[in-house]
């Protein structure tokens, strides 16, 4: 049970634009009512600037852990490949309660950065060495038990994985943790929907970690097990997978699944990198929406996604931080203009139109896009509206960055020139969680991810 709740901001961002002097007021986490023009009433919380949070499509919020250690070049060219086997080696050590903490950190740090609801891609599913847990949503109820402590939005994507490689290769002992079969995995999902019951505005969707991790038939049954939930995929990330499924099924990646799968709005392909002009297309005409991972994608060597060119299909688009390396929302978006602007030697390259801010189009396209991919229901309402959660961020207006800025100008400022240290204070589901810029919990959260790292890296 939630408290009545009552915002009051001297500016906000609404679906129908900016207004002034906005009052939301709700229950049970929704929003009841939006004034605007009225002054602020007794017992009202008040403040500068208002703006709905984001949702982050993509996370494996346990790789927070490793962020910044594999920054070491190896004997050969480091690609996502070499920084995988990295991974693997940090995975095989984790036991429960370190995936947790782990998984805590990551979600405050992402409400700090102004993501208020997070789609997690949840592959690690079995014990060290690869042996089932008694409870098979043993370490989904520790992905929930951290949204819980930190009070973020949550999509629980059990994801289903099975092989090294196209064609059904055989796992590596390494993926031993990862890997099912469909039967035991249809047991994860519904241990998945029970973990995530007792969570306010919590859901599951259901994923398939790559093609090269499924076979046809396998992935079929995946996508069976949706039932109109949503569905994820990681896609087309690496040259190397696009090689490896030419030579597998004389097919690119996004085609060969768009020509034997439901591909629809309830799908979101991540990364899509290495997609063509024609794949996009098909994307955006069957309505689908490609989770797009800045930070990580040039982290890893991935390549630039073609926003620009897809975008123009009318195609939608969601952010996600991937393997956390850093939880920022507005350096998410930043980074993927910027990449645009490196590609094409221009300026404002994802502005909706002449005249138009950046910034704007980049937090629409993200806010959308990024509720359809994690909202179950075509009809949820979203952003600062009456019906949607009271998922809010306020901005500091005294910050250096947004000094003498109105309207759009506050959206640019903030991506452009502040990221994360502008936001002031968090709501999620009309609690506030962030105040200041510091998650409520911190300190505690902090202490324990630090234990759990000491036992993990010693």
């Amino acid at each position: 049970m939630y408290a009545m709740t009552s915002l009051w901001f001297e500016s906000a961002l609404l679906p129908q634009g900016w207004a002034n002097q906005v009052r939301l007021t709700a229950a049970e986490g929704h929003i009841e009512r939006v004034a605007v023009g009225v002054l602020a009433e007794d017992g009202d919380e008040r403040h500068a600037i208002g703006v709905p949070g984001l949702p982050n499509v993509h996370s494996h919020a346990f790789q927070r852990g490793i962020a910044g250690l594999t920054e070491r070049r190896g004997p050969t060219q480091d690609s996502f490949w070499s920084w995988r086997d990295l991974m693997y080696q940090f995975v095989e050590r984790m036991d429960p309660d370190e995936f947790e903490a782990l998984s805590t950190l990551a979600y405050a740090q992402m409400l700090e950065g102004g993501f208020t609801h997070v789609g997690e891609f949840h592959y690690l599913h079995h014990d060290r060495a690869g042996v089932p847990f008694a409870d098979p949503g043993e370490l989904a109820g520790r992905i929930a038990a951290a949204a819980a402590h930190t009070g973020i939005g949550l999509t629980l994507l059990p994801t289903f994985y099975a092989h090294a490689g196209f064609g059904g290769a055989e796992p590596t002992p390494r993926q031993r943790r990862f890997c099912n079969d469909p039967e035991r995995f249809a047991r994860i999902v519904e241990a998945s929907a029970r973990a995530v019951s007792g969570l306010c505005g919590a859901t599951i969707g259901v994923a398939a970690h790559s093609l090269r991790a499924v076979t046809p038939a396998e992935l079929t049954a995946v996508v069976g097990l949706a039932h109109g939930r949503v569905m994820h995929i990681h896609i087309a990330e690496q040259l190397r997978e696009v090689e490896e499924c030419l030579a597998w099924s004389g097919r690119r990646p996004v085609e060969w699944l768009l020509e034997n799968q439901p591909v629809d709005a309830r799908w979101c392909l991540v990364h899509a990198t290495h997609a063509t002009d024609a794949e996009l297309a098909a994307v955006a005409a069957r309505g689908a929406v490609i989770g797009l991972c800045p930070l990580t994608e040039a982290s890893l060597g991935d390549g630039i996604f073609p926003a620009a060119r897809f975008l123009a299909q009318h195609g939608r688009i969601g952010i996600g931080s991937d393997s956390n390396i850093l939880l920022d929302a507005a350096d998410e978006l930043r980074l993927l203009e910027y990449s645009q602007r490196l590609a094409q030697r221009a300026r404002n390259v994802l502005a909706a139109s002449s005249g138009v801010s950046t910034g704007r189009s980049l937090f629409d396209a993200a806010l959308r896009g990024g509720a359809q991919a994690l909202y179950p229901g075509e009809s949820r309402a979203t952003g600062l509206a009456a019906g949607a959660p009271l998922n809010a961020v306020s901005l500091s207006a005294t910050h250096p960055a947004l000094l003498v800025r109105r309207e759009d100008e506050i959206l640019d400022s903030w991506i452009f020139a502040g990221g994360r240290t502008v936001v002031d204070c968090v709501w999620r589901a009309g609690v506030r969680l962030v105040s200041g810029g510091r998650h409520r919990d911190r300190d505690a959260i902090v202490a324990r991810y630090e234990q759990a790292l000491r036992r993990l890296l010693a």
